[in-house]
This record gives structure tokens, sequence and C-alpha cells, in this order.
């Protein structure tokens, strides 16, 4: 909340440009934006938590593009903690007019890297596990234009990773915890791994491009 509302106060000093609202909804709008990300459904079955950043690059009325990084951290059960690094770009898609308009939904698809790495707790004797691998997203969500410049963003969107596995197990035995890291199989391996973001945003129209 903090840092949204250092946003907030950035932007009303931005007041040197002098794009009208209309030019404020057309091709060449140039947003920043910072992000919230929740991470939900996924193989561990716990709740990641996550910050980021994103800017947009408007090629058209109808058509947006969204380039974000995510860090997000996930508790696995107190015995691991999960991290994933999240780098890559959407494409939205208004299927409704957005000119004038104080609520635009759209449809996003797009592309990402991610980076995660799972560290056990002290009470195992494990050595970190981490992968590299690719993801595809879809998804829908909605703009809330709270004012010409500035506006809340909410998304929900269905992650894919294309690339190595990691599996999290724990297991009680007799009263006594045992935790399973593993990678499917080795690095060339390929496998399917997917979960659901949410992501609230809040983004500022700093210019018009061209």
């Amino acid at each position: 909340m903090k840092y949204l509302l250092l946003l907030l106060l950035a932007g009303t000093t931005l007041t040197s440009f002098s794009q009208n609202e209309k030019k404020l909804n057309n091709a060449g709008n140039f947003e920043l934006g910072l992000r919230s990300t929740f991470s939900t459904f996924g193989s561990t079955g716990n709740l990641g938590k996550g910050i980021g950043g994103q800017f947009r690059i408007r090629m058209s009325d109808r058509v947006n593009t969204e380039w974000f990084a995510d860090f997000i951290t996930e508790n696995i059960d107190d015995d691991a903690i999960r991290h994933d690094y999240h780098i890559g770009w959407s494409v939205i898609f208004y299927p409704l007019n957005t000119i004038n308009k104080k609520v635009n939904p759209y449809i996003l698809a797009g592309h990402c890297f991610d980076y995660t790495k799972i560290k056990p707790s002290d009470d195992y004797y494990m050595t970190d596990v981490s992968r590299l691998s690719a993801a595809t997203q879809i998804g829908i969500g909605t703009h809330f234009n709270i004012s010409e410049r500035l506006n809340l963003s909410l998304s929900s969107q269905y992650m894919l990773h294309l690339g190595p596995d990691i599996h999290v197990e724990i297991h009680d035995e007799n009263g006594i915890k045992e935790l399973h890291i593993d990678k499917d199989g080795h690095e060339e391996s390929f496998s399917l791994e997917g979960h659901i973001l949410f992501t609230i945003s809040i983004n500022y129209k700093l210019a018009n491009l061209w």
C-alpha cells in the first residue's frame, strides 16, 4: 500500500502533459504500474503472495501490451519456502469500446520466463532445488478508470509452465515428518504444471509515445 500511495503522489506531479482524454485512450499510451499477485491451485496446495511491477504500451484502441516482472513467495506448510520469479509480456484485447468508459473488460494472453527455487527449512538437511522454464498464460481482467490517467486493474489467468516439474511431498510416518523434493527426471525432461494467478495493479498513464 505504501508503494501504491507513492505512485499516486508521483502521478500528481506529472501535470505538464497536455493530452486530452481521447488521446489518453489511443495508440501510443505508456503506463507504469505496481502490482500484487497471488498464486493459487498449484501443485503444493498453498497460497503464494508476490509483488512486482509492469508497464503498458498501447498499440491501438482495441489492443494493449503489458510487460511485467513478479517475485512470488509460497510457504509450504512451514517445511519449505518456494520462490518464483516471473518476467514476461501479455497482449490485451478489448472486446468493447474503451473510449470514455469507466470500466474496460479485456482478454489477455502471453508468455513469460520462470525461475523457481525451493528451500527446505532448517529442520531438513537438504539442498535447494531449482528449475528454469517458460510458461504461457491466458485470462481475463478489467480496468477501473479512477481518473483520466489513473486506473486500477484486476485480472485472473491460468499459467502453464513448460519444463521440468518440481514435486514437493510431505509424509508423516510414526510422528516423524519427511520432506521429499524432486524434479521430474532431468533437465531435458518435459512436463506441464499449471496454477491460477490473481493480480491487482494500479497504473498511471505517463505519456503518449506517438
